[in-house]
């Protein structure tokens, strides 16, 4: 059985920083590339980044880009996501996700990937 357990959120103040990990279990599992959502209340579940293991090619939405950077462990089951100039806007859940092929169509939608976490939860206060 496959597991992605998230950690490493918190409340910071606007400004600050935060860096989740992921970390993947499993004897089966194999993964093309892994992700990051979020999800704020009454909103629906967004793209924040993705890796693609091989080469190493990261993607970032617009709204993090330039703040937020994705970055893998070598044993490519672990993810980071290293969160600066925080902002409230950025208060959410994120989810971490990994696909297990190519995605179909893009890494930005949610429905390309296999397996996700729980979630961990991020507050940013103003």
């Amino acid at each position: 059985q496959v597991q992605l357990v998230e950690s490493g959120g918190g409340l910071v103040q606007a400004g600050g920083s935060l860096r989740l990990s992921c970390a993947a279990s499993g004897r089966t599992f194999s993964s093309y590339a892994m992700a990051w959502f979020r999800q704020a209340p009454g909103k629906e579940r967004e793209f924040v980044a993705a890796i693609r293991w091989s080469g190493g090619r990261t993607y970032y939405a617009d709204s993090v880009k330039g703040r937020f950077t994705i970055s893998g462990g070598n044993a490519k089951n672990t993810v980071y996501l290293q969160m600066n100039s925080l902002k409230p806007e950025d208060t959410a859940v994120y989810y971490c996700a990994s696909i297990r092929a190519s995605w179909s169509t893009s890494y930005y939608y949610s429905r390309e990937y296999d397996y996700w976490g729980q979630g961990t939860q991020v507050s940013v206060s103003s």
